[in-house]
């Protein structure tokens, strides 16, 4: 009897060491097996045999158990990634709430000055994603690798854009060819900014045998069906990065700084584009697409792109994602926001305020549950040097500026007594982890 009973127990040791094992280490189990497949005219990345429609963001860092753990309770299913760096951390949060990753291989980009000529430089590059292939082709919650980003974004000394140096696209075949050859369980792609005829065959002449494309884009969603039928390059794709209206793409003040939307302004345009670049797309290319950016980011403001603010509270766009993946809302809305002003102006009025002198701003916000809302104001300076593509920028520092009144979103306050290009940011919090976002940029002169 006793050694039936330590058998027993035996087994049951090794079972829940196996179980253990298996959690820990998700590298351990067998790949899934991933490819890209037409049914009724309608392409789908395929997951060990089923459609897995792509409903996912971009996220970068090591992997952030509670933000992944919203993308899942929000009705996501995956993620992407620009590089590969902490990428087994990443998969095994991600596993652990059941959602694939598209692992990013970053490449050097001609626009941030790589050069491809650098044979050297280009043979390092190539062996580190080599080593990153290898480490993670067999996690299963791996869904695709995403090889480099926007190689295509190359501009001339007249800030025209113009065909990336075809090296650029030989050294991506050669990570495509020897993903091909080490990884049969996993397609490769590289994204594009924009969808431009020439540089997608610019591309596929040096670089054939990619699996599909991507495609990144912002206040252009809407319209992608028709501009990749009008490439004519009938590929099926994914769209890699979208969300608001880039800045670029949106009006600039008299003295070119760009003015962003409101927070809800931009979750009303996101909701229109997504339903015409995915519901509405009948070209049957469309494979999904990664909301940008899954997290916070400065890029000309701290609030640009960023689907949660840097204090962690989730904007009114992340409400529709949320009921774009899962059919409805979350319980819990975002604060809404009708209109900000500052001195009776709205941002496209260019305005201009005198040093130190005292001046009213006011934001018109409610919000869909009737929660109480308390109102921030922060004054900030203007970014000094502007990053291109997404690259790194540094965030201004906050100013100290004397406050009169601060009443339900109202504010009276004193100029700075310098002059100089600002930004007069309100915040609404309904006190249960949203927010929303409104700023005004204004130019202080004698």
């Amino acid at each position: 009897m006793k050694k039936i009973l330590a058998t027993i127990l035996m087994i049951g040791f090794l079972l829940c060491t196996i179980i253990v094992c298996q959690k820990g280490n998700t590298s351990a189990l067998e790949p899934r097996h991933v490819t890209v497949e037409a049914e009724n005219g309608q392409y789908r990345l395929h997951v060990d045999g089923e459609p897995f429609i792509v409903k996912g963001v971009g996220m970068g860092g090591p992997g952030d158990g509670s933000r992944i753990r919203a993308l899942k309770e929000a009705g996501g299913n995956s993620l992407r990634t620009w590089g590969s760096r902490n990428g087994q951390a990443l998969l095994d949060t991600a596993a652990h709430y059941g959602l694939m990753v598209a692992m990013g291989l970053g490449m050097g980009q001609e626009l941030h000055n790589f050069d491809y000529e650098d044979t050297v430089a280009v043979k390092r590059q190539f062996e580190r994603i080599k080593e990153a292939v290898d480490r993670y082709k067999n996690h299963p919650y791996l869904l695709c690798w995403v090889a480099g980003n926007e190689l295509n974004l190359v501009f001339d000394d007249s800030n025209k854009l113009i065909l990336a140096n075809p090296k650029t696209y030989e050294a991506l075949d050669d990570i495509v060819k020897y993903i091909h050859k080490t990884d049969p369980n996993h397609p490769v792609t590289t994204p594009f900014a924009g969808v431009q005829k020439n540089s997608i065959e610019h591309a596929l002449k040096y670089c054939p045998d990619l699996d599909f494309l991507s495609y990144q884009v912002y206040g252009g969603l809407g319209e992608i069906p028709a501009q990749v039928a009008a490439t004519g390059v009938l590929k099926p794709y994914l769209i890699t990065e979208f969300g608001p209206v880039g800045h670029w793409e949106r009006p600039h003040t008299e003295w070119g700084r760009e003015i962003e939307e409101t927070s809800t302004e931009k979750a009303n345009g996101l909701r229109e584009r997504m339903q015409k670049a995915f519901l509405e797309d009948s070209t049957g290319l469309n494979m999904g697409g990664f909301a940008f950016l899954w997290g916070s980011k400065q890029e000309r403001t701290p609030t640009w792109y960023g689907l949660f603010n840097k204090s962690g509270e989730a904007t009114a766009s992340v409400d529709e994602l949320t009921k774009f993946w899962s059919g409805s809302y979350p319980a819990n809305r975002a604060p809404q926001i009708d209109s900000m002003l500052l001195n009776g102006k709205k941002a496209v009025d260019n305005i201009y305020l005198k040093p130190n002198r005292e001046y009213a701003a006011k934001v018109d916000a409610s919000d869909p549950n009737g929660d109480a809302l308390t109102y921030k104001w922060v004054m900030m300076k203007e970014v000094v040097v502007r990053s291109q593509g997404g690259s790194r920028e540094i965030e201004p520092g906050t100013l100290d500026f004397k406050i009169l009144a601060d009443k339900n979103g109202e504010l009276r306050f004193v100029s700075p007594d310098s002059t100089g290009e600002f930004r007069l940011f309100s915040y609404i919090y309904d006190g249960k982890g949203k927010v929303g976002n409104a700023n005004i940029p204004f130019c202080v002169k004698k």
